[in-house]
């Protein structure tokens, strides 16, 4: 698919929210992510360095081209927004009352913005108050955490099976 038929053709409802995120590498892989599963957009907030860059482009192979993108100074901002048009704040992140990915069930006809943070500190606190779900990813090793591009590829691709 060419990138003038990608921004053409029909997206997954989805807005991926990066809430601050260091590694140049990570945000490339995530475009690269977003590309593959045809989202709607991606919001880049706080830290989170915007295209064009040489670090992002490695590993983004040309995705910051077909994906549309927007920076927010403000995560907040970013989120408020979303949820002012109609979206469902999904925030991926462990908490006392998270809900397992494999048990979460999105509605058919929503509109969803994942909110994936920061690779040490998460997604920040007044964000995952004010989310709709907070959702994780089920994890049985010695470890219990994934990389955010991980993350981001686990959560995109059940949410597509399910939609």
């Amino acid at each position: 698919m060419s990138i003038e038929d990608f921004k053409l053709a029909d997206k997954l409802p989805i807005v991926l929210v990066l809430d601050d995120i260091r590694s140049l590498n990570n945000i490339g892989s995530i475009f690269r992510t977003a590309d593959a599963f045809r989202i709607e957009s991606i919001y880049l907030c706080g830290i989170t360095a915007i295209p064009p860059h040489r670090e992002i482009h490695k590993t983004a192979l040309g995705a910051t081209e077909s994906v549309d993108w927007k920076y927010y100074k403000s995560v907040n901002k970013a989120v408020n927004e979303l949820k002012q048009n109609g979206y469902r704040v999904l925030a991926i992140e462990q908490t006392n009352n998270s809900t397992f990915l494999n048990t979460y069930h999105p509605e058919k006809a929503g509109k969803f913005a994942l909110i994936f943070g920061n690779e040490v500190h998460g997604v920040s606190e007044n964000i995952v108050n004010v989310a709709d779900y907070c959702i994780e990813i089920p994890q049985s090793g010695t470890k219990h955490s994934f990389n955010v591009s991980v993350s981001t590829g686990i959560v995109l691709w059940d949410i597509f099976l399910k939609l």
